[in-house]
């Protein structure tokens, strides 16, 4: 601010804002300002606002604030003009003492781009201060055979003020003895002396008062007085001198209370009383005086108080030296009081951020740090740093102020916040150091989809399910945290068997556990391929998929199916023909089964649960082949009754039974009147023994011409489906004689046989039947061909499966 009052200031103040603004505009962080002392509170100082090319409203809304540190605020910000005010009196002589120019510095935080702008103002003197004496009243004794022109001390006046201010001139009160010549010290300040011109006389006169007045150069000038009281005594004609007019000491600023630092010294040719000395300050001032005394007699200078280089680093006092005549000398006395490493750094975070995102750009400001040594020299340089293994450095910023910004891009899922130590330590011997801690959380992004522990799943299901029994769980994890961890679970979009995944399985979204919609069934169904789908809440939402294979497992939930012999569709029991010429181990039929289900729920065990003539027959434990166990003999019964057992080994085992009826007989009349003779346990008395023979011979007379002719036919097929077969089929002439009918996926090979048949007749009573030894063939039956293939010729027929490019000969009976 610059007081109307002063044209010259206000064009120097014109001049000083164009440079201030021309620095600004090239890019100068300091700002100047200048003004009187003793403003009003809430004077102007400088338009801050536009020094820092900012509106007034956008110093509140960019947090624009003073951050000065050490003494009572001064200034303020006025936001609503922009400018920068006097927050309190400002005084030039308290705060820059005895200084040429008084500068105050502070800075203006930016707190949004967190920059600090430097402000120094300059506080320019008035002249509010008259020169005065510290003692007002002084009394000087002087011989009365002094000679003129002798010289004599006068109290030195003071003016806090400066430059033209400060104290101009002395003037002495009109007097015939005396007149005043001012000396000019080395320091620059000016020393008043009284000067003798006349000899005096006690006895004309004992005592001259004098008035000493010190004036300024101000506009108006102020002035100050002194009293001399001028004493005349009796012949002393020899004043004190020292050994030197200067004396220097330099003194660390931790010596003790009471340490004597120094003695000067003084000594006067007279004798007796006249040559005793006192010492005493002519001059100290007010800080000195509380820290430093002087004995009377020795002239030892000591310390009264704690030395504080940090307070005042050096003393100005003025030693004078007085004999009992009243003749004096004066010294000065220089004390310089050297910094001792005494005091630690300060750190003051001036801004702060508590939590910043994880995906934060390097170099983002975390924290502004002010830093501050009250040492000098390299006691007071500070040295700032963190943990090296930290993601964080410090950057010098304006001044003592540091920037802690990020180094790395930060992950909250490997560490979620920070625990930072700044230690500031100073370059004194032995260093002192500070430390301070700041937190700081990382706030979470979404960055991480959900992670499933597993790659793929597989999960067992038996077959036959309740419908909405839980058949799985999957579960996925997702590091981030709050909805940016909350999983959702569903299964991606797919179809199974031209219906859609979603009717066979739902799934929980929130638990992620599987339900079966359906009951399945292993022999429709064996596995289900899905994909689920994890999808975050996040925004942007992140999802992962995985694989799950779902495998059913057959349950024994079907009885074996008797595929042969089958029973007959016209009511009557098929008969199997066994030679009584068979010799053990005659295979005299096959019984041919299969299972729906798989593994060891289709594997098939044959056992004879029944026969009417135990011992005579056996049945294979894994083929299903009915043999002879024995040769038979005359009394074995023309007909045998079997019941076959065909079980599982599922748990529990699930069985079938079927019967087999076979005929014993060497021809066939014999077989024929041996048939017609069998009696059923039902109905063996009413049944007609001559009806049997009759329809008997009858149909084998009508039947003979049918079979010769069927059985050239077939012998030429049957010769050129083997040469088919040859040419197609080789592998299946090396089969073993016994194999397994598989069914679902189970293969399985069926064992036939045929009998080459001969009859002979000679008229239509007899007839020769022959057995020759058996031929064997193994056929391949699957599931499709026992399903497609044409029924078996029961009745000496021979058929040809054309989806097997098989023979079947069926005996005759």
């Amino acid at each position: 601010m610059i007081l109307s009052r002063e044209p010259g200031d206000c064009r120097g103040l014109v001049l000083l804002g164009v440079l201030l603004g021309n620095l600004w505009e090239t890019g100068c962080s300091l700002i100047r300002y200048s003004v009187p002392e003793e403003l009003e509170r809430g004077s102007r100082v400088g338009n801050i606002s536009k020094d820092l090319g900012l509106e007034p409203w956008e110093l509140t809304e960019r947090g624009v604030r003073i951050v000065s540190r050490g003494r009572t605020q001064l200034f303020a910000l006025n936001p609503r003009s922009g400018s920068l005010v006097t927050a309190d009196r400002i005084d030039r002589e308290e705060l820059c003492i005895g200084a040429m120019k008084c500068r105050i510095n502070l800075e203006i935080l930016m707190e949004d781009k967190g920059k600090i702008y430097g402000v120094e103002v300059e506080v320019r003197d008035i002249n509010d201060n008259a020169p005065y004496f510290r003692e007002t009243e002084l009394e000087i004794k002087m011989s009365e055979n002094a000679a003129t022109g002798m010289r004599f001390p006068l109290p030195h006046a003071w003016d806090p003020d400066v430059g033209k201010n400060s104290l101009q001139s002395y003037k002495l009160s009109p007097n015939p003895h005396f007149s005043l010549e001012v000396q000019n010290g080395a320091d620059g300040n000016k020393y008043p002396e009284l000067v003798l011109e006349r000899a005096l006389d006690r006895e004309e006169k004992a005592a001259h008062h004098l008035v000493l007045t010190a004036s300024d150069g101000g506009d108006p000038a102020r002035s100050g007085s002194a009293r001399v009281r001028v004493v005349v005594v009796d012949a002393n004609d020899n004043a004190p001198a020292f050994s030197r007019p200067e004396y220097s000491l330099s003194v660390p600023e931790n010596v003790a209370v009471g340490t004597a630092l120094l003695a000067v010294n003084a000594s006067d040719p007279d004798e007796g009383a006249n040559a005793e000395v006192r010492y005493s300050f002519r001059y100290v001032d007010d800080k000195a005086a509380q820290v430093f005394k002087i004995d009377s007699n020795l002239g030892t200078i000591s310390t009264i108080g704690e030395l504080n280089h940090e307070d005042s680093g050096f003393y100005e006092m003025e030693v004078q030296a007085m004999d009992s005549a009243g003749y004096s000398a004066r010294a000065k006395v220089l004390i310089t009081v050297l910094d001792v490493n005494d005091n630690a750094p300060e750190v003051v975070v001036t801004s702060l951020t508590s939590s910043i995102p994880e995906n934060s750009p390097r170099g983002t400001v975390v924290a502004l740090l002010n830093v501050n040594d009250q040492d000098s020299g390299e006691n007071g340089q500070v040295i700032c740093s963190i943990p090296g293994k930290l993601p964080f450095k410090l950057e010098k910023s304006y001044g003592n102020y540091y920037r802690l910004v990020t180094d790395t891009v930060l992950d909250r899922e490997q560490i979620p916040s920070y625990n930072i130590t700044v230690t500031a330590t100073d370059g004194g011997s032995p260093p002192l150091s500070t430390e301070t801690r700041i937190s700081l959380d990382i706030a979470d992004t979404n960055d991480n989809p959900p992670i499933f522990p597993q790659a793929s799943y597989s999960a067992y299901i038996p077959e036959n399910n309740p419908r909405g029994a839980s058949i799985f769980t999957v579960s996925a994890h997702d590091p981030d945290c709050d909805k940016n961890a909350q999983i959702t679970y569903s299964l991606a979009e797919d179809t199974l068997q031209g219906a859609p995944v979603s009717s066979y399985v739902s799934i929980n979204s929130d638990t992620g556990v599987l339900y079966a919609l359906q009951s399945f069934d292993y022999e429709q169904l064996q596995d289900l391929q899905l994909q689920v789908v994890a999808r975050d809440s996040g925004d942007p939402p992140l999802s992962s998929n995985v694989s799950l294979s779902l495998f059913l497992l057959d349950q024994n939930d079907n009885v074996p199916e008797i595929l042969y012999p089958t029973l007959p569709t016209d009511g009557s029991t098929g008969v199997e023909l066994a030679p009584r010429s068979a010799e053990p181990g005659y295979l005299v039929t096959k019984v041919v089964a299969v299972d729906r289900d798989s593994g060891q729920n289709a594997w098939l065990s044959y056992r004879l649960l029944k026969a009417s003539e135990p011992g005579l027959f056996s049945v294979g434990l894994h083929t299903g082949e009915v043999r002879t166990a024995r040769a038979l003999l005359d009394r074995d019964a023309l007909k045998q009754s079997l019941v076959v057992s065909v079980q599982d080994h599922g748990q529990p085992p699930l069985s079938a039974t079927v019967t087999l009826t076979v005929a014993i007989a060497d021809s066939i009349p014999d077989v024929l009147a041996d048939l017609s003779s069998l009696e059923s346990p039902d109905n063996s008395e009413t049944s007609s023994l001559t009806l049997y023979l009759v329809v008997a011979v009858a149909a084998v007379s009508c039947v003979f011409l049918v079979f010769v002719i069927l059985l050239l036919a077939l012998k030429l097929r049957r010769w050129r489906s083997l040469r088919l077969l040859q040419a197609a089929g080789n592998g299946l002439a090396g089969m073993p004689a016994s194999h397994f009918v598989g069914v679902d996926g189970v293969q399985a090979f069926l064992q036939t046989y045929s009998h080459e048949v001969s009859l002979t007749t000679a008229d239509s009573r007899k007839s020769h039947l022959i057995f020759p030894q058996p031929n064997y063939a193994d056929t391949l039956i699957s599931q499709e061909s026992c399903e497609k293939s044409e029924p078996l010729l029961l009745s000496g027929d021979s058929a040809f499966s054309k989806d097997n490019h098989a023979l079947i000969q069926v005996s005759l009976y």
